[in-house]
């Protein structure tokens, strides 16, 4: 399937994580038996909507790191690790893909960036991203500069459950 021309940003959020440990850190807490499942389910659905980016861009924390890996895989594109979607704000987010020098991305990070990005790209249509959704924006501009100024040929949203 050939890419649609303009910038493509998916936005996940990572998959439900574990809480059972309460000396662990935030940053290292790892998927729990639902976030297992969750990932790969709908990392198949992305590729299912024919969306295939360039690379998968993730927080450095454990429970994004390993829902990136299993978007990667499953999108066969590369990932990036990128510490500063630890904990973004959605203009932080925004600037990483940005930043990336590509077309068409996947940031796979937390709240509540993602759920302040994901409303403001769709205008407020979406207004939650629960753990492992997926929102993909289409534009049909060529820079970066302008998706935050226009809004998007398209969108879609899904999420488990």
């Amino acid at each position: 399937m050939t890419p649609a021309p303009g910038i493509q940003l998916a936005l996940v959020r990572h998959a439900k994580s574990d809480w059972g440990d309460p000396d662990l850190d935030d940053h290292d807490r790892p998927l729990n038996e639902r976030g297992e499942r969750d990932a790969p389910r709908m990392a198949r659905q992305l590729v299912e909507t024919g969306f295939w980016p360039e690379a998968v861009i993730s927080s450095t924390a454990l429970r994004a790191r390993t829902t990136a890996e299993v978007f990667a895989h499953a999108l066969d594109a590369p990932l990036r690790l990128e510490e500063r979607l630890y904990a973004a704000s959605a203009t932080t987010l925004l600037t990483v893909a940005a930043e990336s020098g590509l077309q068409r991305v996947t940031l796979v990070a937390h709240d509540p960036g993602l759920t302040v990005l994901a409303a403001r790209l769709s205008r407020d249509r979406i207004d939650r991203m629960p753990t492992c959704a997926v929102a993909v924006f289409t534009w049909a501009e060529t820079s970066w500069d302008v998706v935050d100024a226009v809004d998007p040929v398209s969108f879609t949203f899904d999420a488990p459950r």
